[in-house]
């Protein structure tokens, strides 16, 4: 009897693999490198080779597993399976993933965008607690988002729902990638932590090894002004100070909306832990009404890097049932 998924996440440097039970426990997990030459021509074909030799070093078949569930970068279409505008990837033209996969492997398919995917993850298995109404905030080279309503992800008429990152928190701040000024991503991400810190250093005339490390042409990272702002150098404050205040308008602004009895904060910034968290909690009580700040929870993510691959499993939980 089929009763194991296998789950897929797709990011721009490694696509990461698990088999899982049908109640999300991972059993095995692997990786590959994303090969993106060639326009991402070799990125599917490596992604089924790699499912098949598993397969076969564990003695299974496609009629062990229910199916496999992808979460990919990019704009996705549920239905038709395919990818379009994963830039990170080489994706610029449509990509027929679902058929491809489903040919090259012989087990069904479901996929979703990545964010959607990890917010899916982290209300199974993780922060979320399999609460109805989640929102999740993933911090990293970009930020991202997917929001669950009433158990169900939000989707939109394009897709495009969870755009989290290109809320605008600062109409004269910095031109972001999709073309707008301002957006959540160009101040919360990892670049935009480093941006912030190289503009306030320019400013700052006291004491603070950040802008010691900045004005020697030191390559800093988000993790090293956090660890700055930990040992309570003046300028880091400033800077994590200011990306808590984006965070918590940003955040203040979508319990408004949605009221979700969680927010729940992942991505490699989040890895900040606590000091950010209680941060982000100051300025999202600021922005918020007393209802909210009642009913609202911000929470750290607790699935780390399984969050994408358990996700993915559960689409095919939900395409199953009808829910997807």
């Amino acid at each position: 009897m089929s009763n194991k998924i296998i789950g897929i996440d797709l990011g721009g440097t490694t696509v990461k693999f698990a088999i899982l039970t049908n109640e999300g426990e991972i059993q095995q997990k692997w990786s590959v490198l994303t090969d993106i030459t060639d326009e991402g021509s070799h990125i599917v074909p490596a992604i089924i080779e790699s499912i098949n030799e598993q397969l076969e070093r564990y003695h299974l078949s496609p009629n062990d597993f229910i199916g496999i569930g992808m979460g990919s970068p990019g704009t996705v279409d549920r239905t038709e399976g395919t990818v379009i505008g994963a830039y990170n990837l080489n994706w610029d033209k449509s990509q027929p993933v679902k058929q491809l996969i489903e040919e090259g492997t012989g087990i069904s398919f479901a996929i979703d965008n990545d964010a959607n995917v990890a917010a899916l993850g982290e209300r199974w298995k993780g922060a979320g607690e399999n609460e109805e109404d989640i929102v999740f905030v993933t911090l990293g080279t970009g930020v991202g988002g997917g929001i669950i309503a009433g158990g169900r992800l939000i989707h939109g008429v394009a897709g495009a729902a969870g755009e989290i990152g290109h809320i605008t928190v600062d109409p004269n701040g910095y031109k972001c990638t999709c073309g707008n000024i301002g957006c959540l991503e160009t101040v919360a991400s990892a670049t935009g932590v480093v941006r912030l810190a190289r503009d306030f250093s320019e400013v700052y005339a006291g004491d603070s090894k950040l802008k010691t490390a900045i004005d020697d042409g030191q390559l800093i990272t988000a993790k090293d002004v956090f660890e700055f702002a930990k040992e309570n150098d003046e300028l880091a404050v400033r800077v994590i100070d200011k990306v808590a205040f984006y965070l918590g308008l940003a955040c203040g602004n979508v319990a408004n909306v949605l009221n979700p009895s969680t927010i729940v904060i992942g991505g490699g910034v989040s890895q900040a832990g606590a000091f950010l968290i209680d941060q982000i909690k100051t300025y999202f009580d600021q922005f918020t009404y007393p209802t909210i700040r009642k009913t609202t929870k911000i929470r750290l993510a607790e699935l780390g890097n399984s969050a994408g691959v358990i996700g993915a499993s559960s689409l095919i939980k939900k395409h199953k049932n009808g829910t997807l």
